[in-house]
């Protein structure tokens, strides 16, 4: 089965959408992570099936942002691919790309990327503020609503998922260290400074 340019993969992801309006109808928006499209189509298609004027918007990171280049193209591209906190974002879509790139392009009502300094600024508020340990990719939507690179109009949800992570990474983050992702230099912060 493919990752993410599969109808039974979209439909699965989409219980997300459908789940996450169950639990609050009321949503005016819902940030969901951004990479081949699976879960962002998903989302966006049931939760836009229930609540049409919901926004969906699609967060990714600033470093080969495969479908933002997409879309932006009008046509599936190849990006090159960048070392990232959230590395589970990177790769390409597929230039053969049957399903994903034109539900995204059709559905997601904005797409927004963000820095590795801003995603790893969500990871350390998620982990200090809620002791979640969270992946990079995963904290995009909570990075881009800190760097107020949404517009937020009313309830909102983020979805995130997954704590596939290099822990001495992880560690070294939320203790304020400098890491280095392949030809990138994290500047640490301590939290809260």
């Amino acid at each position: 089965i493919p990752p993410f340019d599969d109808p039974r993969v979209i439909a699965g992801q989409g219980t997300i959408g459908v789940e996450l309006l169950a639990a609050r109808p009321d949503l005016t928006a819902i940030l969901v992570p951004l990479s081949g499209g699976g879960l962002a189509a998903g989302v966006a298609l049931a939760a836009k099936s229930i609540s049409p004027h919901v926004r969906v918007i699609g967060i990714s990171m600033d470093r080969g942002a495969a479908m933002k280049a997409s879309i932006d193209a009008g046509r599936p591209v190849q990006v090159t691919e960048h070392a990232s906190l959230a590395d589970s974002l990177g790769g390409g879509i597929g230039l053969e790309n049957r399903l994903t790139f034109a539900l995204c392009r059709d559905l997601l009502d904005e797409v927004v990327l963000v820095s590795e300094d801003e995603i790893r600024q969500a990871m350390q508020v998620l982990y200090h503020e809620d002791r979640i340990v969270a992946e990079g990719a995963s904290v995009v939507g909570l990075a881009a609503v800190l760097a107020e690179k949404v517009r937020l109009d009313g309830p909102a949800a983020t979805i995130i998922t997954g704590r596939n992570l290099d822990m001495r990474t992880f560690t070294a983050l939320m203790a304020g260290q400098d890491v280095r992702i392949g030809d990138l230099d994290v500047k640490g912060k301590v939290y809260g400074t």
